[in-house]
């Protein structure tokens, strides 16, 4: 049976905080990073369309052979609702009908989880996996280092901080 690791983030952009969870599960057959379309609980984000070519260009950078984005948010996504990671649990389970799916969150969402849509019937069907970032870098200190006009090259790959600077995004 394959076994799979569901990495729902904002990726708001991706930061090595992000990187270090993901180093964290190559035991895993494949790792699908599922970018949220729009956030459950009115966390601004940079518009979906960019932050996933961030989220292309991460996957690029790190090289990681069973790494690879996955869009199913936006398959699911119905303008002005959320899109529930029950839902997103659900349809994925349909799409690898033969998998064992793993629901990864970070330590921050591990004490809101109980806030999450159907908690507990998400956790009756599927396993629940809370990884620390090994490396303490947050999208939130990427965004407060881009307003200030500061470097970012230590807080994100190669092409994700070209990008934001490109773009001049943040």
């Amino acid at each position: 049976m394959t076994k799979i690791a569901i990495f729902g983030s904002a990726f708001n952009p991706p930061s090595l905080g992000h990187k270090s969870v993901i180093e964290t599960l190559q035991h895993f057959d494949k790792v699908l990073l599922v970018p949220s379309i729009y956030h459950a609980w009115g966390k601004k984000m940079l518009a979906y369309d960019k932050r996933c070519e961030l989220l292309d260009a991460f996957i690029s950078d790190l090289d990681i052979a069973n790494l690879e984005s996955c869009n199913v948010e936006e398959v699911l996504y119905e303008p002005g609702q959320p899109v529930t990671t029950y839902a997103v649990l659900e349809k994925l389970q349909r799409m690898y009908p033969e998998s064992e799916l793993t629901f990864v969150i970070g330590p921050d969402n591990l004490l809101n989880f109980s806030k999450f849509s159907r908690a507990e019937d998400i956790l009756k069907k599927w396993s629940v996996l809370a990884c620390p970032e090994l490396v303490k870098v947050r999208s939130t200190t990427i965004r407060e280092h881009l307003a200030q006009g500061l470097n970012v090259d230590h807080l994100t790959t190669f092409n994700v901080a070209k990008l934001l600077v490109e773009y001049k995004l943040y």
